[in-house]
């Protein structure tokens, strides 16, 4: 049975196996609207608090293919869905900053209110020591994800009930002025769909994060 942690335990296994300058990468991953972003941050922060510098987000969602890719192939309604983001360069990513013979990796994050990822947005460190990875799909059973999974020393899985993630990712497209239609086709032809997989599908958690 995989068992249950919170952010203050994560964070003290996290420092407990980045100790002696060895660096450690977890996977937190979850579904739409599960927080998982929140909670990712969340635990850099208190990494941070109690020694600056040890740990860096890495969030999946800077790989997402650009709409110049996404609208000609037809997949610019599932945007969002495991085919729409560029497993390869996370893969690479993870690679480098695996390796960590580099000054500093520049990684991608994305802009939510443009849909559009931004290169080279956060650099990260060699001397950063914990890199907490973020994001839907880091776990999931399906080529090409599966090669991510040797990269993650912590995997954690973030629980929330359908219910509450409903709730959320409402508030959520409310926030960007969607219409109610609008809002009803990304919950139910796209998020939550999305959700259902990653719950039914994610694999080698070693860690529950509930948060609902």
């Amino acid at each position: 049975m995989t068992p249950d942690i919170d952010i203050a335990g994560l964070a003290d296994l996290l420092a407990r196996r980045a100790t002696g300058g060895a660096r450690v990468i977890a996977a937190i991953a979850g579904a739409p609207g599960s927080g998982k972003s929140t909670q990712a941050e969340a635990l850099v922060d208190r990494l941070n608090a109690a020694e600056p510098g040890l740990a860096a987000v890495l969030p999946m969602d800077g790989y997402h293919y650009d709409d110049l890719h996404l609208v000609p192939a037809g997949l610019r309604p599932t945007k969002g869905a495991p085919d729409t983001f560029d497993v390869g360069g996370l893969y690479h990513t993870l690679k480098r900053l695996r390796a960590g013979d580099e000054d500093f990796v520049a990684v991608p994050v994305f802009d939510r209110s443009i849909e559009i990822a931004r290169a080279g947005a956060r650099l990260i460190p060699a001397t950063t020591r914990v890199i907490v990875a973020e994001g839907n799909y880091l776990l999931l059973n399906r080529a090409p994800w599966t090669r991510l999974m040797p990269l993650f020393d912590v995997k954690v899985l973030v629980t929330v009930p359908e219910p509450v993630l409903r709730a959320r990712l409402t508030a959520r497209w409310q926030h960007y002025n969607l219409t109610p239609d609008e809002i009803a086709w990304k919950l139910d032809g796209n998020d939550l769909p999305n959700g259902r997989v990653i719950m039914a599908e994610s694999l080698g958690a070693g860690y529950l994060l509930p948060n609902g």
